[in-house]
């Protein structure tokens, strides 16, 4: 049986603020087609022009997903590729021309993977949270005006916990500044009310819409998990059943391990791959740090990690094990329940990925066993201690389950 071929056109479209490069590959020959404004009446033109069996390709920017949602009617496929897998940038020329005729050449030839379109629904979520995620930055930089204000005139520590507060702001408007300070944090007062108006009603936005969700409401089942961490979450990752297991939404989220390996040397594993989306990732880390603080099995995990690793490498784990847990959760239709609980039986946790739960311990092997080891005893290091503890009791936890 021959491999089935796809016949029809392939256009490649650069796409920049003012207007659209187009190249169009039919029957293997590559050629531009010239320039396209970038409104929606010239795109709504270009529409017009396609055949059903047209397919086309664009690369990531900020306009990307209008013009494919503009063409997606009119063509039999339209696909939107990160720009790390065209290799484009990194090409020795690079022009507009040669950009466009490039994505043509590969969506022709069948090398392009497409990213995941995400829905209307997904659309409108991760620019609420977008446009909240700005808000609360600019009223840090407010915040941070007053503070250098208060260190430039020698006023020290306000004598309470949140200096925007009630009493805060009494003790602000209490002090004796120059003229141009006091108009300073006068108006950062003033942009720091306005900007907390505007968080508030993003935020009720945003709280609506996830309050709709099933899938949201399952997250939220988790202790310390909150509206803005199970929004982004499901806004970065969009369709779970995209995912076939647990590993590759961790990979998504570029929470797993680089892994180096070359010759006859072992595979090592370093720092995470940080692929993905970023947003995502603090999110899930940001969770993490309140998730930790409640009883259950997630709080065991952390607590054992950072006993070995330090708190830095311990929360990355545990987000980790969250970034699994959720995928359970929206991939096998259910609340955290056991997943959380820490009274639930061992039983109910063991074959849970992600749970995290205490290590059992072992009974000791017999005095007469053939598989107790013997403890060294006449090696000793400088400081009078006994070398090989850690190897003596990890022989024995081995022997134990021989």
């Amino acid at each position: 049986m021959g491999v089935v071929r796809w016949s029809g056109r392939a256009i490649g479209l650069d796409v920049h603020r003012e207007f659209c490069e187009v190249a169009i590959c039919e029957d293997g020959v590559v050629r531009s087609a010239g320039r396209v404004k970038t409104t929606p009446e010239a795109l709504r033109v270009l529409a017009g022009s396609l055949i059903p069996t047209d397919r086309v390709a664009l690369e990531v920017t900020g306009g990307a997903w209008e013009v494919a949602r503009i063409l997606e009617p009119h063509a039999e496929r339209v696909i939107v590729v990160s720009p790390d897998d065209t290799g484009i940038a990194q090409a020795r020329a690079k022009t507009d021309k040669l950009d466009s005729r490039t994505l043509a050449r590969l969506l022709a030839s069948g090398e392009l993977d497409a990213v995941w379109m995400p829905d209307e629904r997904c659309r409108v979520l991760r620019r609420r949270l977008a446009r909240r995620e700005q808000l609360v930055r600019s009223r840090s930089r407010a915040k941070n005006e007053v503070h250098a204000v208060l260190m430039r005139r020698l006023q020290g520590k306000p004598p309470c916990s949140d200096l925007f507060g009630v009493k805060g702001r009494k003790w602000l408007r209490s002090l004796e500044l120059p003229e141009e300070e006091t108009e300073t944090v006068s108006g950062a007062i003033r942009h720091i009310e306005f900007l907390d108006r505007e968080i508030v009603a993003v935020e009720r936005l945003i709280a609506a819409s996830m309050l709709r969700s099933r899938d949201a409401r399952r997250l939220l089942s988790v202790p310390g998990v909150n509206l803005i961490a199970a929004g982004t979450f499901l806004a970065a990752i969009g369709d779970i059943t995209r995912f076939r297991n647990a590993r590759a939404l961790v990979a998504y989220l570029g929470l797993d391990p680089r892994v180096r390996q070359s010759g006859e040397e072992p595979a090592r594993s370093g720092r995470i791959s940080k692929r993905g989306s970023a947003s995502a990732r603090w999110a899930l880390v940001e969770a993490t740090w309140s998730v930790v603080k409640q009883p259950g099995p997630l709080r065991a995990f952390y607590q054992r990690i950072r006993a070995r690793r330090g708190h830095g490498r311990a929360i990355v784990a545990a987000a980790r094990k969250l970034a699994m847990l959720f995928w359970c959760l929206l991939s096998r239709d259910e609340s955290s329940g056991a997943w959380s609980s820490p009274s639930a039986p061992a039983s109910s946790r063991a074959d849970r990925p992600g749970c995290g739960s205490p290590t059992r311990r072992c009974a000791p092997p017999s005095a007469d066993s053939p598989n107790r080891p013997r403890r060294p005893t006449s090696e000793r290091s400088a400081t009078g201690k006994p070398r090989h503890r850690r190897r003596w009791a990890r022989a024995r936890h081995r022997g134990t389950h021989k």
